[in-house]
């Protein structure tokens, strides 16, 4: 999992209280800790309002050529400042990108396999 999230461009979802979906790519998106993710939020829009009025979200990563991957599910938390924030900066100068507006952290709180097969979709 770890792998493919560090080599393949996660695609992220949400839902805003309208029920309306907004997906994109995440290309910022990484391992924080074994059980969350983080990315640096730079445009500010539909993504993260979607967040600040509650919507959970979901993370795939796929390796089309294995036809393997995974979907990740939690529960998002925007940081303006401390730690996630700082990381996430620091993130942003080493990888030579722009400064976030904000970091977030995906506690991750479910995990799906999106391997082909008889086993695609089951909960890991």
């Amino acid at each position: 999992m770890k792998r493919l999230l560090s080599v393949q461009l996660p695609i992220q979802a949400t839902v805003s209280r309208d029920g309306l979906p907004d997906i994109g790519p995440k290309r910022s998106l990484r391992v924080y800790d074994d059980t969350t993710l983080i990315f640096n939020e730079n445009t500010g829009g539909q993504t993260l309002r979607n967040i600040n009025e509650g919507s959970k979200m979901a993370i795939a990563v796929i390796d089309r050529d294995a036809l393997d991957g995974y979907r990740f599910v939690g529960s998002p938390e925007v940081f303006s400042e401390g730690k996630p924030f700082d990381d996430a900066c620091a993130f942003a100068e080493t990888a030579g990108i722009k400064t976030p507006k904000f970091a977030v952290l995906v506690r991750i709180e479910e995990i799906y396999t999106l391997r082909s097969g008889p086993t695609a979709g089951q909960k890991l």
